[in-house]
């Protein structure tokens, strides 16, 4: 897209100009994008002298760019991870496979500005000298699919995706993969190990994508949001780019919003942003006038916070390190006075039960076991005893495992039960242990 000179802070937020999803009628469109500087950061990497593949990540590791897809980690960084150019074929992945509950920003992009996402991936291809690029979209994506092959069939009749783009002598293929609706292959081994034919199992690391990655051969994986930064950071540079936003996590971001507001939707934004700004400010407020109970940050994994943990944190990496969450993909789950948060976590613990791939015990039988205490709770079947029994499970979950699911399934039990305790106290029954003389002995609630 066309340069944009201007730098936001976070606190700046209300005259940010979107990039990511700028307000262009049929920006979809292959002509829309290019009348609006579309293909041109490509351009300007495949034929200036000045834009060798390395010095196109040196860009990107300076600028500060951090997956959008839930980790965190630096691109440029991972970028840098892949082995020197030999003769073995090397792949990038596109990770598209959005499916962590309250997280819906890609499909925006996959809708609304796909090319940004297809430059992003070309770019990327050029940096790590990769020739084939597989995009990973989950199966219930149907329509944007579609909509993604029809705008890729344009480029390859244009000459900017396949052999010798724009004349350079540079030649990458991008295919676009349909997931068959496993949470598991938004992880990325599972996702390569779909690409590949097989069972979706997380592979044990190291060694890692980049060293052996699709077919053994060296691979990096990014998410979309992430990719689409990249043309970006090419027309405006690094320190434009490091300009937006939280110094130390920058950039624009797609803010998912859902739950208790009264304007819920994908919203861009700088990264820094006060969870109170976004909830009263962009999204209008607590649906009917009520109060905040809690706020997940990131999507399902990330840690709840109670409305009063939130006063002064932003959505950054670090702010929410902080206060006890995370910034994961930035889907926030917004829940008023009313919510019963007995029944959340149970919705929690039956996605995670049901999505646990089960090649790792503790994560096959852990996730079952936190549904079924959960659902006995939720029941009113529940004993006092089943509350730590919950976070001894979590102990023995976490860390334990080849992928981070797990822990996933984990956290949002421990930090539901330990922020709320007392509303699920209140929903257990005493429990009762035999003393010495044999007389049943109620114990005492945990505080």
């Amino acid at each position: 897209m066309e340069a944009n000179n201007g730098q936001t802070k976070a606190g700046d937020w209300r005259t940010y100009q979107r990039v990511l999803l700028p307000p262009v009628k049929d920006l979809h469109r292959l002509d829309v994008y290019e009348q609006h500087g579309g293909y041109t950061a490509l351009r300007t990497v495949l034929t200036d002298a000045r834009w060798e593949p390395k010095a196109v990540t040196e860009e990107v590791k300076a600028s500060g760019l951090r997956g959008r897809g839930g980790a965190g980690f630096s691109t440029g960084l991972k970028w840098s991870f892949m082995p020197p150019v030999d003769d073995r074929p090397r792949y990038l992945c596109c990770n598209g496979d959005e499916s962590e509950p309250g997280t819906f920003k890609d499909r925006q992009l996959m809708e609304y500005n796909p090319h940004l996402v297809f430059e992003g991936i070309l770019i990327a291809c050029y940096a790590m000298s990769i020739n084939t690029c597989y995009l990973y979209v989950r199966g219930e994506y149907a329509d944007w699919i579609s909509h993604m092959e029809r705008e890729l069939e344009k480029l390859y009749a244009k000459g900017y995706v396949g052999e010798n783009i724009m004349g350079t002598g540079f030649s990458t293929d991008i295919v676009i993969h349909k997931g068959a609706g496993a949470y598991i292959c938004g992880e990325e081994s599972s996702l390569m190990e779909s690409l590949e034919g097989k069972r979706a199992y997380p592979r044990i690391k190291p060694p890692f994508p980049a060293q052996k990655g699709l077919w053994g051969y060296p691979t990096t994986i990014n998410n979309v949001e992430t990719l689409a930064c990249v043309p970006l950071i090419i027309n405006n540079g690094a320190a434009w780019y490091a300009g937006i936003g939280a110094e130390r996590h920058p950039g624009p971001v797609l803010y998912g919003i859902s739950g208790h507001v009264n304007k819920p939707g994908v919203y861009e934004y700088p990264t820094g942003m006060l969870i109170t700004d976004l909830i009263y400010e962009v999204c209008g407020g607590i649906r009917g006038g009520k109060k905040l109970k809690a706020v997940v940050p990131g999507g399902s994994s990330t840690p709840v916070l109670r409305a009063d943990q939130i006063e002064g944190v932003t959505m950054d990496a670090e702010s929410l390190r902080e206060a006890g969450s995370m910034m994961g993909t930035a889907g926030m789950l917004v829940m008023d006075e009313d919510t019963d948060m007995v029944s959340f976590l149970r919705r929690v613990t039956h996605f995670y039960h049901h999505e646990s791939c089960g090649q790792c015990t503790p994560c096959r039988e852990g996730t079952g076991w936190l549904e079924n205490l959960v659902t006995r709770i939720d029941e009113g079947e529940g004993h006092l005893r089943d509350l730590d029994l919950l976070l001894d499970l979590c102990t023995q979950m976490e860390g334990r495992t080849v992928c981070a699911l797990a822990d996933a399934a984990a956290w949002p039990v421990r930090h539901t039960i330990q922020r709320f305790r007392e509303e699920f106290e209140a929903r257990c029954k005493p429990s009762v242990f035999p003393t010495g003389d044999g007389a049943p002995a109620e114990a005492v609630p945990a505080s």
